[in-house]
């Protein structure tokens, strides 16, 4: 029961800490409602509360295993099209580059340009 109470899902994608607590929850003799009560406090607490605020509640362990790994992909796929977005708005006001002026262009260094054969 003590190494249930340290399953915590931290930084792990729901299917890692997933796999980590029913590995564990084996080995605890929980079931029912403890085994949920001990899922829900080791799990990423915006997963937690989506699904505690669900229009119909979670009843069953298996219920809340598979909505917390699909509210938990869902999650990480808005993350990462958010990241997404940020970066284009960011390429986006960047100043735009300038044209490169003639005097520029005679202090760049001569390429030396080897004859085709």
């Amino acid at each position: 029961m003590a190494k249930l109470k340290k399953v915590e899902q931290e930084e792990k994608t729901m299917e890692e800490f997933l796999q980590e607590f029913r590995r564990t929850a084996k080995e605890s003799g929980y079931e029912g409602r403890l085994l949920i009560k001990e899922f829900k406090r080791g799990m990423n607490g915006i997963i937690r509360r989506k699904l505690m605020d669900a229009e119909h509640p979670t009843r069953s362990i298996e219920q809340w295993y598979e909505r917390a790994v699909n509210l938990d992909r869902n999650w990480r796929k808005s993350r990462r099209e958010k990241e997404r977005l940020r970066e284009r708005r960011e390429m986006k006001t960047q100043a735009p580059r300038q044209n490169i002026t003639e005097a520029q262009w005679q202090q760049l260094p001569q390429l030396q340009v080897w004859p085709s054969r």
